[in-house]
C-alpha cells in the first residue's frame, strides 16, 4: 500500500479510546494499543497495522506519535494533503504524542485544535491558543477537563456536519431516484437516519447552552446525557440494520451507475472524499464512542465540581445504552441459526418462530400435565422471548425433533409450587412449577428432575419477562427485511444439501446461575449428544445454537 505519511516513515499512532469493529476491514484496538499508520490520506478514517492485522479504524480515535518515539524532543508531523479538490492547498497536522504530565504549547502560530488535529485536518482559520504540542510544564486539572470538554464540543459539531451530509446529500437524492430506490431499498440502506439527525440537533443546542466558553472546564454538560438518555435509544435500531445497510450497499455497487450516483451525491453535497458506507458507519462509531469520552472526562472532574455527579450518572447510561446495543445487535446476528433451527424441527404448525422471537432464552426436558387429560408427556422445551415451543424426540431417532405445540408466554404468569399433593391436578408433585392463563382457568404443571433443575427454569422464565420488557422500551424487533435474509439463507443451506434440514439432537441448556455454562443433567443422557451412526458427522449447527442463550448477570 502507498505510504502518504511525510517523508515516506511511517508514523505510531496511540489509541486514546477502545474502538469496537462494526464492519468488515476494521481494526480493532484498546486504549494504549500502538497502531502503526499505513496510510492517512483520509482525515477521518486511516489505513493502520497491529502485529500482522490491518484494517480502516477512526483518525479521532489515536494520536499520533514518530517512530521510534522521542518524548524529549518538540516534533510536528504532516501529512498529505487530502485528495478532495478543496482540500489541495491545506496540509494536516498530526497531534504528537505525549507522554503522561507532559503538557502541549501552541506552534508556529495557525494550528487546529486538539479535536481538530486528532481528527486529522484543520479549519481554515484556527486559533493559535487551541494547539497541542509538547514541552509546556504538567498541565493542571482544570486544563485538562477544559480540553476534554472542548474535545466533546467539536466532535459534537462535526457529527452534526456528517449526519447533514447523509441526510441532505445522499438520503434526499436517492428518494427523488424512484427509477432506483424504493421504499425498501431506502429504509434497509439509511434507517432511520433522519430521527438520529433530528435528536442529534436537539442534543448539541443544549449541549451549546451548557457550554461555558469563556472557562470551559467550569462547563456542566452531564445533565444535558441525562435529560436526552431517553434518545438515544434511537441508535438501537440503527446500529441493528447498519449489518444489512452495508449488505445492500455491497449488491448496488455491483452495478456502475450507483456507484456514479453516489459519488455525484459527495460531489454535490461538497463532502469529504469517503464512500457512503463510511459515512453510514459514523453513528455507530458515535454511539461507541460517548462512554470513552465520558469516562475521560470524570477522569478529570473533581468530585467537589458542580457536574461530578451528572458526568458520574451519564457515563453509567451511556454504558448501559451500549451495551443493550450491543446486545441486540448480537440477537440479530444469531436469527440466521433460529430459523434453521425451525426448519430442523418436524411437521412445523403456525407462525414462524421469527414472527414473534428473537432469542433462545432456555431450553431442557421435563415431564408435563396440561389440564383436562392429567396425563404426564415428556416433551423438550425450547423457551424463547414472548414463546416457549414443545418438542416431542423420535422414538427410535432420539436426535430428531417433532413440533407439538407452543404457550404464549405474555398470558401467563410462572407460579412456583410446593412438593406434595397439588390440588390443581390431585397428583403428588416434586420440584414442580406452573404456568397459569392470566384469562382462563387453564394451567399447565411442569416436574423438573432435580431442584436445580426447577430453580434454573424460574431463573430463565425472569429472564424471558426481563429481556421483553427491554425490548419494548426500546422498541426492538427484527424487520421484515432481515426474516426474509434469513429465510433465504435457510433455503440456500438446505438446497445445497440436497434435502430437509435434520437436527443431531438438541443442545444442552445453558446454565442461568453460571452464565456460559452447559448443562448435562440427569434427565439427558449424555450419549444423547453424539452420533449414534459412524457414518454420520455430528453438526455444530446445536452447538452454536445452544449459544444463544447468553444469560445475563
Amino acid at each position: 500500500m502507498k505510504l502518504l505519511i511525510s517523508g515516506g516513515s511511517i508514523v505510531n499512532a496511540e489509541a486514546i479510546w477502545d474502538h469496537v469493529t462494526m464492519a468488515d476491514r476494521e481494526l480493532a484496538f484498546k486504549a494504549g494499543d500502538v497502531i502503526k499508520v499505513l496510510d492517512a490520506s483520509n482525515k477521518d478514517w486511516w489505513w493502520g497495522q497491529i502485529d500482522d492485522e490491518e484494517g480502516w479504524f477512526p483518525a479521532s480515535f489515536v494520536r499520533v506519535e514518530p517512530h521510534p518515539p522521542q518524548p524529549q524532543t518538540k516534533q510536528v508531523f504532516y501529512i498529505n494533503p487530502i485528495a478532495a479538490p478543496r482540500f489541495q492547498n491545506t496540509s494536516t497536522k498530526l497531534w504528537v504524542n505525549q507522554e503522561e504530565g507532559t503538557a502541549v504549547e501552541a506552534v508556529e502560530g495557525a494550528s487546529p485544535s486538539p479535536s481538530e488535529v486528532q481528527n486529522g485536518h484543520a479549519d481554515a482559520s484556527p486559533s493559535s491558543s487551541d494547539c497541542l504540542c509538547l514541552g509546556q510544564p504538567i498541565q493542571n486539572r482544570d486544563q485538562m477537563r477544559a480540553n476534554v470538554i472542548n474535545e466533546i464540543m467539536s466532535t459534537e459539531r462535526h457529527y452534526i456536519k456528517h449526519l447533514k451530509d447523509i441526510c441532505e446529500g445522499y438520503f434526499r437524492q436517492c428518494k427523488k431516484r424512484r427509477d432506483m430506490f424504493n421504499d425498501d431499498q431506502l429504509k434497509v440502506i439509511f434507517g432511520n437516519i433522519e430521527d438520529i439527525y433530528r435528536f442529534q440537533m436537539g442534543f448539541v443546542r443544549d449541549l451549546e447552552k451548557q457550554y461555558n466558553t469563556e472557562e470551559p472546564h467550569l462547563s456542566e454538560i452531564g445533565p444535558c446525557f441525562l435529560e436526552h438518555q431517553d434518545g438515544f435509544w434511537i441508535y438501537s435500531e440503527y446500529c441493528n440494520n447498519h449489518v444489512d445497510a452495508c449488505m445492500e450497499l455491497s449488491r448496488l455497487m455491483r452495478d456502475g451507475r450507483y456507484q456514479h450516483f453516489f459519488e455525484a451525491c459527495r460531489l454535490v453535497q461538497q463532502m469529504i472524499d469517503i464512500a457512503i458506507d463510511g459515512f453510514l458507519l459514523t453513528p455507530v462509531q458515535k454511539i461507541c464512542k460517548y462512554p470513552l469520552q465520558l469516562a475521560e472526562l470524570l477522569k478529570y472532574t473533581v468530585q467537589e465540581h458542580s457536574d461530578y455527579r451528572y458526568v458520574a450518572a451519564a457515563l453509567a447510561v451511556m454504558r448501559n445504552v451500549t451495551q443493550q446495543i450491543n446486545e441486540r445487535k448480537r440477537r440479530l446476528e444469531n436469527i440466521d441459526k433460529m430459523a434453521q433451527w425451525q426448519a430442523s424441527v418436524l411437521d412445523w404448525e403456525g407462525d414462524d418462530i421469527l414472527d414473534r422471537s428473537s432469542e433462545l432464552v432456555y431450553t431442557g426436558e421435563m415431564s408435563w400435565i396440561y389440564q383436562p387429560y392429567g396425563r404426564s408427556q415428556t416433551r423438550v422445551f425450547f423457551l424463547f422471548d414472548h414463546q416457549m415451543v414443545l418438542c416431542k424426540k423420535d422414538l427410535i431417532r432420539r436426535d430428531i425433533l417433532y413440533y407439538k405445540g407452543r404457550i404464549n408466554m405474555d398470558r401467563y404468569n410462572v407460579i412456583d409450587a410446593v412438593d406434595g399433593r397439588d390440588d390443581d391436578f390431585n397428583v403428588s408433585v416434586k420440584n414442580a412449577f406452573k404456568l397459569s392463563n392470566k384469562d382462563s382457568d387453564e394451567i399447565h404443571i411442569f416436574l423438573a428432575k432435580k431442584l436445580e433443575d426447577k430453580l434454573r427454569w424460574l431463573r430463565a422464565f425472569h429472564e424471558e419477562r426481563k429481556m421483553v420488557q427491554e425490548d419494548e422500551k426500546i422498541g426492538f424487533e427484527i424487520s421484515e427485511y432481515q426474516k426474509r435474509q434469513a429465510a433465504m439463507t435457510v433455503r440456500r443451506m438446505t438446497k445445497q444439501k440436497g434435502h430437509r434440514s435434520v437436527p443431531p439432537g438438541y443442545p444442552p441448556p445453558m446454565d442461568p446461575m453460571n452464565p456460559g455454562q452447559h448443562l448435562v443433567g440427569d434427565s439427558m443422557d449424555q450419549s444423547e449428544f453424539e452420533s449414534t451412526e459412524p457414518e454420520r458427522c455430528k453438526s455444530p449447527f446445536w452447538q452454536s445454537f445452544s449459544r444463544l442463550t447468553p444469560f445475563r448477570k
